[in-house]
């Protein structure tokens, strides 16, 4: 059986080999990383060399990041109304997100549902900027402090948001803005600073790093109530021994990643241009979700009329190559896609959806059977066979 062609990058990115190299060493080091022995500072090494690493990723002060097991963690950490500004601050009344959020932003984290508003996009994805305006508006005449969560770039279509204007008009208002940034980092610039966020959610294996290790980076005069309480670590912030193996590979992917960015990013752009152009090529009435608008250099969600998507994965499986639904839940199966309700697209349209995201290690000759394989479903969809719907 030929190798698979994987194109499900920003499900998860395959382990970079600076990342399990960093890991392995990280497996013979014993000690406990709160421990003043020589083993427990071996330990306490390794992690903070990684959040020296994860810091110059986004350009921050390495006490800026706060380790967790996740980005899921992370910004269930940063969604909270208890934060606190140097001398300490009134609670965060509200929590404005997105309508095309990750579920543990949708979720709330630990704001009260009644506390949670949604923020439309237009039809390519992005926030509405006047109604997020209003809103802003509102809430400050009211007396009101807004916390807001925009991710930067939507998992399923790509799609960037405008962020640094998105804050500008955030901190006018009296508010923070936390930015869920898992799907940035190595494909388009992620500046803490540059962004002008407050919070910001990283994730190790959406950039070649281990599962179960993420980051929040902090402003330096912000406080956090923590999620996990007991210890000391992570400055108060984040109890419980640290996952010293999975930080040590986190810091060597977020490493890797920024030094090889420059030429990765452009080479997958190039690789997408590839992928789009066949796309259409072999069938004139595909849809790309998010097209007129700026993408990160390795997504594209596209479907074609009448095209069911979990047969469509399945039947790019038979051909080894892997896709995914442009809304595949946890339990693997297919569910209506949030992102695409709230861009006004048609039910019957959505269902058909297609995600294939690149990453460092793909290569033309993969894009190249990535088409052989949609021209082949194309030409079966069209005779009315397997996936119609």
């Amino acid at each position: 059986m030929a190798e698979q062609v994987y194109l499900d990058w920003n499900a998860t990115a395959p382990l970079r080999p600076e990342a399990r190299a960093a890991m392995l060493a990280a497996c013979d080091v014993i000690g406990n990383p709160s421990s003043i022995h020589a083993q427990g500072r071996a330990a306490r090494r390794l992690i903070e060399q990684a959040r020296a690493q994860v810091a110059a990723l986004v350009g921050v002060e390495p006490s800026h990041v706060v380790f967790t097991s996740g980005g899921t963690e992370a910004n269930v950490l940063a969604l909270t109304p208890q934060i606190r500004q140097g001398g300490g601050h009134a609670p965060y009344g509200r929590l404005l997100i997105s309508a095309i959020e990750h579920p543990s932003v949708r979720a709330g984290g630990r704001f009260s549902p009644h506390s949670v508003e949604e923020i439309p996009v237009d039809g390519q994805g992005l926030l509405d900027m006047p109604q997020l305006e209003r809103r802003l508006t509102e809430l400050a005449s009211a007396g009101g402090r807004p916390l807001v969560s925009l991710m930067l770039a939507n998992n399923e279509t790509g799609v960037i948001q405008p962020v640094s204007a998105v804050a500008a008009r955030v901190h006018a208002a009296g508010g923070l803005l936390h930015v869920d940034a898992v799907q940035g980092p190595g494909k388009t610039l992620c500046n803490f600073n540059v962004l002008n966020a407050d919070l910001l959610t990283l994730s190790a294996h959406k950039l070649g790093g281990p599962k179960g290790a993420g980051a929040l980076i902090m402003r330096a005069d912000l406080q956090i109530e923590p999620l996990v309480k007991g210890g000391g670590q992570e400055r108060g912030q984040r109890a419980g021994t640290e996952n010293v193996a999975g930080i040590a590979g986190f810091g060597a992917a977020a490493e890797a990643a920024r030094l090889a960015f420059s030429g990765e990013s452009p080479r997958m752009m190039a690789l997408r241009g590839l992928l789009d152009a066949g796309i259409r090529q072999a069938c004139a009435e595909a849809v790309i979700f998010g097209g007129e608008a700026e993408r990160l250099p390795n997504t594209t969600l596209f479907t074609v009329p009448g095209m069911k998507a979990e047969t469509a994965v399945i039947a790019f499986d038979l051909e080894g190559v892997a896709v995914s639904s442009g809304a595949a839940c946890s339990s693997g199966k297919v569910e209506s896609s949030h992102v695409l309700a709230a861009m006004g697209v048609a039910p019957e349209l959505a269902r058909g959806a297609i995600r294939v995201s690149l990453g460092y290690a793909t290569t033309e000759l993969e894009i190249e059977a990535f088409l052989g394989a949609w021209t082949k479903l194309v030409g079966a969809l069209y005779k009315g066979r397997d996936i119609a719907a």
